[in-house]
């Protein structure tokens, strides 16, 4: 999945020479955290309210916002912008820009095209939005975890016993534990055959290492824990 399909393409930006006052007031209606700063288009800097108070000097402290808006009201945003800001390419994955989030501890970034120009923004926001689509979970119905041989076919392996209780497969997210040499496996599915889930558990169980098993049924959510799995052990960690 690409970040120029899922962040926000309508983006609320100031100009590095606009005044702090005019950004603030954009900031306020627009009830937003971040502002991009341009120079001809490009991203500069960045301008959110740590920002606006780090640009109020020590003076801070006794004052009212408004009085401390008033101090630095006519300076130019870029004199109190976070410079050289870190960006996303529009043809990023989800993964990557969250990776990048991340890594810098940031809540979002400002994306750009070939040319360096802002086209759009990602946030934290958006990129749960991606896994929230990407898991399937609204779709509900049957959610497990597995602990998997890293061999060719044990997924299969799963999938078809499923399979064979009328379940409709939504998404399958896997990852490799080099640590351990194990994979992990979490399948959600619906129109499982309700009268024999149950037994597909058992079955399952009894067949592979299953983590956790979550039914969440008609009107219900049941959850079956196999056993407990620590982030030291998972890919997570």
């Amino acid at each position: 999945m690409f970040v120029k399909n899922w962040m926000s393409k309508e983006v609320m930006s100031v100009d590095a020479n606009a005044s702090v006052q005019d950004a603030a007031v954009m900031m306020k209606a627009h009830n937003t955290k971040m502002l991009p700063v341009l120079k001809q288009g490009k991203p500069v800097g960045v301008l959110t309210k740590e920002d606006l108070k780090r640009g109020m000097g020590s003076a801070a402290a006794p004052l009212e916002i408004h009085e401390l808006l008033f101090l630095i009201a006519k300076r130019p945003v870029k004199d109190v912008m976070t410079p050289k800001p870190i960006t996303i390419p529009f043809d990023s994955t989800v993964e990557e820009a969250a990776e990048l989030l991340i890594e810098n501890r940031i809540s979002g970034a400002p994306v750009v095209d070939d040319t360096g120009q802002l086209v759009g923004l990602i946030t934290q926001n958006h990129i749960l939005r991606a896994f929230v689509f990407l898991t399937g979970v609204h779709r509900k119905g049957i959610q497990i975890g597995f602990q998997l041989e890293n061999r060719p076919g044990s997924i299969k392996e799963v999938t078809d016993i499923m399979r064979r209780y009328g379940c409709r497969l939504i998404s399958v997210l896997s990852t490799y534990d080099e640590k351990y040499g194990h994979r992990y496996v979490y399948i959600r599915a619906i129109n499982c055959d309700r009268r024999q889930v149950e037994v597909m558990r058992q079955e399952l169980r009894s067949t592979v290492n299953m983590l956790y098993f979550v039914d969440y049924g008609e009107n219900r959510k049941e959850h079956y824990q196999e056993y407990e799995i620590s982030a030291s052990e998972s890919f997570v960690g």
